[in-house]
């Protein structure tokens, strides 16, 4: 489904500030995977999502998507085929535009002052009482003024009204109260699992990254150094985890916000 092979990304090439950001990077995903990414900051989470979506063209290596060669595409064409949300509710959606603006722009309606049918319009307003915060009834409401746990819910729907070929999740409710964050990421796995979306997700929670999902990879110096699926992962904890990134880097993993989550 998803291919990525012998990836290498430098940033700073040849300057004193010279870092691999992602190190000979080979990951298969297959079709319907829910993947969770763990790792310390700087490992080459939120660069392998980048070099995926086409933020950042990688120096070697190719990425295929269901058999196409994408290595090359330019982000906004990717962008038809791989939907994301970022740790930022602030991202993923127009604040200038009201709500039923940037569905349509998601949808592929048109945008701002674009004319909807009825049909449209009742699809967006089912869609939206899914999210169970309203916000069907406040359609004409502009995105700016809405909170960030809804701005996130509504960028979630955006990305997946159209079911893309991929799903990214770069810590999507890591910025959002405990309870939000709950509802949100319920809201994900419904979401995934109904339209039987291809995901990966970064999370922190080691304990989440464990639960949620099919499959857990962690990742370390812009390389996958675990990889563990279905049966493979089934009953593994989160001591197995700091084992086999102590067995894999040779140090024990020093981040306390993945250690206190």
């Amino acid at each position: 489904m998803l291919t990525l092979s012998n990836i290498k990304l430098v940033f700073s090439k040849g300057t004193p500030d010279e870092k691999i950001a992602l190190n000979n990077l080979s990951l298969s995903v297959n079709d319907k995977d829910f993947i969770t990414v763990i790792g310390a900051n700087g490992a080459g989470k939120s660069t392998m999502f980048n070099a995926i979506a086409g933020t950042y063209l990688t120096d070697e290596g190719t990425i295929t998507l269901d058999g196409k060669d994408i290595t090359s595409m330019p982000e906004h064409k990717r962008a038809r085929l791989i939907g994301r949300l970022f740790q930022d509710p602030m991202k993923g959606s127009a604040p200038g535009m009201t709500i039923e603006e940037n569905l349509a722009l998601a949808a592929g309606r048109g945008g701002w002052l674009s004319v909807l049918s009825k049909k449209d319009k009742k699809l967006f307003r089912e869609k939206l009482s899914l999210l169970d915060m309203g916000l069907e009834d406040r359609m004409n409401q502009q995105v700016g003024l809405l909170s960030g746990g809804q701005r996130q819910a509504l960028t979630l729907m955006m990305a997946t009204i159209n079911p893309p070929k991929i799903l990214l999740l770069d810590e999507h409710t890591a910025a959002l109260d405990p309870g939000t964050a709950e509802k949100v990421l319920n809201l994900t796995t419904k979401i995934v699992d109904e339209n039987k979306i291809t995901c990966l997700m970064i999370t922190h929670n080691m304990q989440s990254a464990l639960e949620l999902g099919n499959r857990t990879i962690m990742m370390d110096s812009g390389r996958v150094i675990f990889d563990a699926a279905n049966e493979q992962r089934d009953g593994l904890t989160v001591n197995d985890l700091l084992e086999k990134f102590k067995s894999s880097v040779g140090q024990n993993l020093d981040n306390d916000r993945m250690l206190l989550s």
